[in-house]
């Protein structure tokens, strides 16, 4: 049974960081996509980062426009982990960050900001960021 948990989330000030971790058990997925959602209350669960899978190119990172040069996704493939950490904390960023893992194997048209690519979710860790 596939499980991904997240851990890391809680309650900064803005400008700080928080690094967010997701565990992934059941099956490996080094060779396949993973990314970050969140949620805010009220608003549609929108899409934050994505890393692909590890291929003889490597890993490729694709991020929100919202989140891009604060928040960088990584992921230790040892540990079937993937990892965001997040700098220069806003208001805005607050909401409950979801991991998503994929069994798609990616192609050049991969849309890895839809959630339609993702088969596993796990079940979030809230962030508030007070100003």
């Amino acid at each position: 049974q596939v499980q991904l948990v997240e851990s890391g989330g809680g309650l900064v000030q803005a400008g700080a960081s928080l690094r967010l971790s997701c565990a992934a058990s059941g099956r490996t997925f080094s060779t396949y996509p993973m990314g970050w959602f969140r949620q805010a209350p009220g608003k549609e669960r929108e899409f934050v980062a994505a890393i692909t899978g590890l291929n003889w190119r490597g890993s490729r990172s694709y991020y929100a426009d919202s989140v891009k040069d604060r928040f960088t996704i990584s992921r230790d493939h040892t540990k079937n982990t993937v990892y965001l950490q997040m700098n220069s904390l806003k208001p805005e960023d607050t909401a409950v960050y979801y991991c998503a893992a994929s069994l798609t194997q990616p192609g050049s048209d991969t849309n890895y900001s839809s959630r339609d690519i993702y088969d596993y979710w796990g079940q979030g860790t809230q962030v508030t960021v007070s100003s």
